[in-house]
């Protein structure tokens, strides 16, 4: 059917651009792409983000009580910031002494 509607359409029908052309007025009407594994990606790369820090973090505060026992961890800095960093400790002002 198709064939004979294209030989009518364009005589000498069996060229390439005459397939191109049927081609692209068929694309349109195509499923669009799923989006399914492109947000599974960004769902798998996020987690794997959040658990990388939290081990991190986890191995930072565990060479720090190694190496001074009994005392607070500081915050952890950021290793994407480095301009200053000023953290407000107040919740530890009474077991130093100041107050």
């Amino acid at each position: 059917m198709w064939r004979r509607f294209l030989q009518r359409r364009w005589p000498g029908y069996p060229s390439y651009r005459a397939s191109v052309i049927l081609f692209d007025e068929l694309a349109a009407y195509e499923r669009p792409r799923s989006l399914t594994p492109l947000l599974l990606l960004n769902v798998v790369g996020f987690y794997s983000g959040v658990v990388a820090a939290a081990l991190t973090e986890q191995l930072y505060k565990e060479r720090y009580w190694e190496e001074h026992p009994g005392q607070a961890v500081p915050t952890m800095r950021s290793w994407t910031y480095l301009g200053p960093h000023k953290v407000r400790r107040e919740d530890f002002a009474e077991e130093e002494g100041r107050e």
